[in-house]
């Protein structure tokens, strides 16, 4: 993924969702655990599909904040696997907005999160290697 607009490429977002009053901090801005929580929903979507079942998150890193997301904002994440472990699967997610007003595709954020395959038995267990990406 790059500066390009995802739209341009028809890409198809793992997650898309309104900004929405009740998703603001005590300044009136969307709150950025919000953020954050959406991005995780999304690489967990694309996860599970190449884990083909249960995963957990197991860390976050290169978390990047660029631009505000403003109540209104139709925000879209994208999200795409970037290596896949033993047991583990790193996802790249860029969120992006079409701001309310205007519908100008802005880049807000980006960051890499990893989840680990879980078995039945809530423990580890590993990727099948013979799956295709969704």
């Amino acid at each position: 993924m790059s500066e390009q607009n995802p739209w341009d490429t028809n890409s198809d977002p793992a997650l898309r969702t309104i900004a929405m009053p009740a998703d603001t901090n005590p300044n009136g801005d969307i709150f950025g655990g919000w953020l954050l929580a959406q991005m995780d929903l999304a690489g967990g979507v694309v996860a599970l599909r190449r884990a083909c079942g249960r995963v957990a998150t197991v860390g976050i890193e290169a978390m990047t904040f660029h631009k505000p997301v403003f109540v209104g904002d139709e925000v879209s994440c994208f999200a795409r696997v970037v290596k896949v472990g033993r047991t583990s699967i790193r996802v790249r997610v860029e969120t992006w907005v079409r701001r309310h007003r205007t519908g100008e595709p802005v880049k807000v954020t980006e960051g890499v999160f990893t989840f680990v395959a879980i078995g039945d038995d809530g423990r580890p267990r590993e990727v099948p290697k013979d799956t295709i990406e969704v």
